[in-house]
């Protein structure tokens, strides 16, 4: 399976709380929503539409889940809501239990069991395994070298400071971009794949550093 990571994105690279005031505050963030401004249901809306269509299980951390286990079993006959609800939904989390999960076709990994476990998921035969939001884990993924494609729905803001998917360990991890489509609000849905290796370095000297 391929580990495809989709977010909304500022220019600064954060990805705390774009959909609600109240969806992380951690931090004393203060820009929950931060994406509606710029959502464009076209161009967003069908990356989003893309992405769930070649899922055959969806991932995610806790409080990620949470929020969508509120929100979508509400949302039956609308035919996004239906796949999603539908599709399997793996659940990373240190404090549920089996018996939290009562969104369909949810299943429980243990926090400490993550990395091994996804690792398992994603050698194992099938189409994508994609993950939305959930900055923790996306970071832990991004540093184990687990993820293979990045669909960054690119925001026209900065944000001053929140949680980032980034890892800080100093290792250079080269990506691809595949495509990149601006829409009308300003945001630009850019996908990234994993790159065999980094394209060479320029030689002191040659035009690339005029």
């Amino acid at each position: 399976m391929r580990i495809v990571i989709t977010e909304f994105i500022s220019l600064d690279g954060v990805v705390q709380a774009p959909g609600g005031p109240q969806e992380d505050t951690d931090g004393g963030f203060a820009h929950g929503g931060w994406s509606h401004a710029y959502f464009d249901p076209e161009v967003l809306g069908g990356a989003f539409d893309a992405a769930l269509g070649r899922a055959e299980a969806l991932l995610y951390g806790r409080r990620t889940w949470q929020t969508m286990a509120q929100a979508w079993p509400q949302q039956a006959g609308d035919p996004f809501a239906d796949r999603i609800n539908g599709l399997p939904k793996y659940v990373v989390s240190g404090t549920l239990g089996e018996s939290d999960l009562t969104w369909n076709n949810s299943r429980l990994i243990p926090a400490g069991e993550a990395v091994a476990r996804i690792r398992e998921l994603r050698a194992a035969e099938g189409g994508d395994l994609a993950m939305m939001g959930s900055p923790t884990l996306a970071r832990t993924l991004l540093g184990e070298d687990l993820v293979d494609e990045l669909q960054l729905l690119v925001m026209p803001v900065i944000l001053g400071g929140g949680k980032s998917i980034f890892p800080t360990d100093g290792a250079k991890r080269p990506f691809e971009l595949v495509s990149s489509t601006a829409a009308k609000s300003g945001a630009q849905v850019c996908v990234y794949r994993r790159a065999a290796e980094a394209p060479a370095e320029a030689s002191p000297g040659t035009p690339a550093e005029a």
